[in-house]
């Protein structure tokens, strides 16, 4: 009977993709909302303003970069699901671990920026990404063992897969060494790295744009 109900519980891969989506919604949010406007009675010039909006820097650059993390890790993910055909139970409780290191972005981004100048805080930042990247590396890697993609899928797109993983965490893991050197090195060298994963698929476009424009 256990057995049994094992091989039926949680099969729709549609509702991992639901609550992905709230999941991201509401981390992307609650993001913005750690971003607070200066207080009106304490300005009393557009110097003490401007001076006011600098101080928020850090945590606008947070916002940033934790916004570029959620998007680029929903996409990931949602490229896992369009190859799986259906779910299980256990690829369903690995996928809500990835979740859940998700929702802490809130929490890592806002150490990040209460404490931009502290080693430490990139360190606790870092270690959130590195979470979330092995939580998607192993929704694919249950997927695959379980038998859960489509038939259609095969060795490339595995590779695809796992390779833009592994690559993204190394490189993010040198911005990290680059930030026990000094922090605002490193949180730019992640900020060029996720630009880079943004950016990609509108490049790719823009080339295959136009190549058909010119025949090619």
């Amino acid at each position: 009977m256990q057995d049994h109900y094992n091989r039926i519980a949680a099969g729709d891969v549609g509702r991992v993709a639901a609550i992905s989506d709230g999941v991201f919604a509401f981390a992307a949010t609650v993001l913005v909302l750690d971003v607070h406007s200066p207080e009106a009675g304490e300005i009393h010039s557009e110097a003490q303003l401007l001076a006011a909006l600098a101080a928020q820097g850090p945590h606008w650059l947070s916002w940033l970069i934790s916004l570029m993390t959620l998007g680029i890790f929903w996409v990931g993910q949602q490229t896992q699901l369009n190859q799986i055909r259906r779910a299980d139970r256990d690829f369903t409780w690995v996928s809500l671990l990835f979740l859940a290191f998700v929702t802490a972005l809130p929490f890592s981004t806002r150490i990040l920026a209460d404490f931009f100048a502290y080693r430490t805080a990139l360190v606790i930042y870092w270690a959130n990404i590195l979470l979330c990247g092995v939580g998607l590396y192993a929704t694919w890697a249950c997927a695959k063992s379980r038998g859960l993609l489509n038939e259609d899928s095969g060795p490339e797109t595995d590779r695809a897969i796992r390779r833009r993983i592994e690559i993204a965490q190394a490189l993010y893991f040198a911005g990290l060494l680059l930030g026990l050197i000094h922090t605002v090195l490193g949180v730019a060298f992640i900020i060029a790295v996720q630009v880079n994963y943004a950016v990609a698929p509108f490049r790719s476009w823009r080339s295959r744009a136009g190549g058909e424009a010119g025949g090619g």
